[in-house]
């Protein structure tokens, strides 16, 4: 691939980190809500405007795109938006671990700004880094994909079995060298990583978040990048994906900073992702998954943590005098069916409205899925009364056009 096309893709970024710094973040405050909301559309509509350049690139294979891996522009499309919804997916996890270290450095959230934003820029400089070794590791060596495939399973069930996340800098290695390297003043000087302190330069805490923002991304990529192989072996796929997804996890956080205790499954969907991921890779000797069915499969894991997680934020605590275990037991079984049930409907529906275009069975899916949740939320039941309303009114309709009239003739249509 001619160096010139990446020249020109680092210049965009630059030039993106400019507008962002120099407008977007020109005066130091903690974005609102709306704010961070209006600024994650933003970086979302870039990340899905750069789909038609990559069409475009490697449809007509300028700079030499998709010379290596033989794309055309539609399969390189694809595969973009796929790696780019699995890095963005990823980088979720991300997010719940910096609102860690945010607290446990009690960072004042007037300066949490200029921390993600450098935070950021190292880990793009970082990402290329390890995106170029594994593409060479990859093309030379065949069978790293399955150590890509079993390292992304061991994260899946490391995952599993860690219900919460632990910052503890003490045991950072990055961190413990700073504090050697530099003395570290008790409170914050502003927004400044070092100040002079008898006339020597001190970093502030300010600076150790930082650092421990580095770090933990050094161990988010080691799963993210992986993942992005699944998709595609083409270096400037993978790394551009990764770049947009990052671009925006400094507005991403902003506006999901007060609701990330809300998101109790969305780690059990990144956990499945990750894990389907990594059993792709391990079987790509034997089944061959298309893009396509692996972003449909992505976005259903994504859509129905979600709304499983919307399920539990929104249910009322069951609070019930003592001495009462066994109608407390009941109420949790019936929590647990709750999200069962949501779950496994929530699936089947999204599923069947999601291949609405294609064909096969995508009505009797969707029947199904609200079959399952019939059975426990009312809004379901609704829906499946106007389904079944609609579907005997077609059937009237069609009963009367093509029924026999006595005489055996049929009737004018």
């Amino acid at each position: 691939m001619n160096p010139m096309l990446w020249v020109l893709f680092s210049i965009l970024v630059l030039g993106i980190l400019a507008f962002d710094l120099g407008v977007l973040s020109r005066r130091v405050h903690h974005p609102s809500a709306r704010e961070a909301l209006a600024r994650t559309g933003f970086f979302v509509a870039l990340s899905l405007a750069f789909a038609p350049v990559v069409w475009w690139l490697y449809e007509r294979h300028g700079f030499g795109a998709g010379g290596a891996e033989g794309y055309g522009g539609n399969a390189a499309m694809v595969a973009y938006l796929t790696a780019w919804l699995l890095e963005q997916s990823l980088s979720l996890d991300n997010i719940f671990v910096m609102a860690l270290i945010f607290g446990y450095f009690r960072v004042p959230a007037l300066y949490r700004q200029r921390v993600l934003f450098w935070g950021i820029l190292g880990a793009l400089v970082l990402r290329f880094v390890m995106i170029v070794a594994g593409a060479a590791a990859v093309r030379r060596f065949h069978w790293v994909i399955y150590v890509f495939g079993a390292l992304l399973i061991a994260s899946a069930v490391k995952m599993l079995f860690t219900s919460e996340e632990q910052v503890d800098p003490d045991r950072n290695l990055l961190v413990r060298f700073a504090r050697r390297l530099f003395p570290v003043t008790r409170e914050y000087h502003e927004q400044h990583f070092f100040v002079r302190r008898d006339g020597r330069v001190a970093a502030t805490p300010l600076f150790l978040a930082l650092v421990m923002i580095e770090s933990t991304d050094v161990i988010f990529a080691v799963d993210s990048i992986p993942a992005a192989f699944a998709v595609t072996t083409d270096p400037f796929l993978v790394y551009t994906s990764n770049v947009f997804a990052i671009l925006g996890l400094r507005s991403l956080y902003f506006a999901l900073e007060g609701l990330l205790d809300r998101f109790k499954y969305l780690k059990v969907s990144l956990m499945l992702v990750l894990l389907y991921v990594g059993v792709k890779m391990l079987a790509s000797h034997y089944v061959t998954i298309s893009n396509p069915v692996s972003l449909l499969v992505i976005v259903t894991i994504l859509i129905v943590g979600v709304f499983a997680s919307m399920a539990r934020a929104g249910a009322p605590p069951v609070v019930m005098a003592a001495p009462t275990a066994v109608r407390m037991a009941t109420g949790a079984r019936r929590y647990v069916r709750r999200v069962v049930l949501l779950v496994v409907g929530g699936t089947l529906l999204v599923t069947g409205a999601v291949v609405l275009a294609a064909p096969g069975p995508r009505l009797l899916v969707i029947c199904a899925g609200l079959a399952v949740l019939v059975a426990e939320f009312a809004w379901a039941r609704r829906w499946m009364k106007r389904t079944r309303d609609a579907l005997s009114g077609i059937k009237a309709n069609t009963w009367r056009r093509f029924r026999r009239k006595p005489d055996g003739s049929r009737p004018e249509t």
